[in-house]
């Protein structure tokens, strides 16, 4: 199992050493366009496959695609990151360019390959490697939904005053501050709906704490967060490269589902060695449909601002 990261920033690298960790891999190529950089990140990182017991090789290109040839999963990471007052969809210009540059040359070294976009905005950008690339929808993935619910649960988590092993939850929608829609009438603690142990208002301040998470990280940081992203990543591929058909929201195309059309946003999938193996159906009240709506109309006005 081959795995590509391309962007050997915070991001990438947290990627690179969270897939490396889990030891399913047998190597990880990091690439990115500054001289030396990913070369270094990855001997950085292989220092520590002793002390962190892993075999995974992981090596670093120089902006060189024929190192990343027969790749089995392809993960974009590549684009300049939010500074703090950054909205997502502020990034769209220059990392449309990238990205597209990006797609191209992995596929043209590994066809076969499924790819994973984490780049923002993360929903147009994945919809630009669908229009772009021409690969079946069910091999490009965007990352957002399994970060935001990652995020929500650690929110969850901190109101209930639980481990956060006893919390599920989902968010699905736009991966963006407003586009969010977490769903707080299924979470749950141990099976049992939180809305059992907190107030309808105590969940709603978590609904928009989890909404900023992104931004709030920003603010603190000066610049995007990548543990959390990578470690997002990392659960992404493994239920790939390991068929594990685990459920995680993801951006993917819809042609009908949710009774939505022509654009990427996230929902609950099947992941396993095809990559997207289905999308699978919730009962939405219907609050929860008219943010989902509202959050597509979002994602379709940025699309609107590709040049394809």
């Amino acid at each position: 199992m081959k795995v590509t990261v391309v962007g050997a920033g915070a991001v990438g690298a947290s990627c690179a050493e969270y897939i490396a960790i889990k030891n399913f891999a047998s190597e990880v190529v990091l690439l990115d366009i500054k001289e030396g950089y990913a070369e270094g990140k990855a001997m950085d990182l292989m220092q520590t496959a002793s002390l962190n017991g892993f075999d995974t090789k992981i090596t670093g290109s120089t902006n060189d695609y024929s190192k990343t040839a027969n790749s089995n999963i392809c993960v974009i990471t590549s684009g300049i990151p939010r500074k703090p007052g950054m909205t997502r969809e502020e990034l769209i210009g220059i990392n449309a360019g990238i990205v597209k540059t990006v797609s191209s040359n992995l596929i043209e070294h590994s066809p076969n390959t499924i790819i994973i976009v984490v780049s923002n905005p993360m929903d147009t950008m994945t919809y630009l490697v669908h229009k772009t690339t021409g690969l079946p929808k069910n091999r490009i993935i965007g990352m957002g939904g399994a970060l935001d619910s990652a995020r929500f649960k650690y929110r969850l988590a901190e109101a209930l005053e639980a481990p956060i092993s006893d919390v599920d939850g989902m968010v699905i929608g736009g991966h963006s501050d407003k586009g969010m829609v977490p769903l707080t009438r299924l979470a749950t603690r141990n099976s049992v709906p939180v809305s059992e142990f907190i107030s309808n208002e105590r969940l709603n301040q978590v609904k928009e704490d989890t909404k900023v998470g992104g931004a709030t990280l920003t603010g603190l940081l000066g610049t995007s967060a990548w543990y959390a992203p990578g470690a997002a990543v990392s659960g992404l591929v493994q239920a790939i490269a390991c068929d594990q058909k685990k459920i995680y929201p993801c951006s993917t195309l819809l042609e009908g589902e949710y009774g939505l059309n022509d654009l990427c946003i996230g929902v609950p999938v099947v992941l396993g060695k095809n990559g997207i193996e289905k999308i699978v159906a919730i009962h939405l009240n219907d609050a929860e449909k008219a943010h989902l709506e509202e959050s597509a109309a979002g994602v379709s006005k940025t699309n609107g601002l590709l040049e394809l």
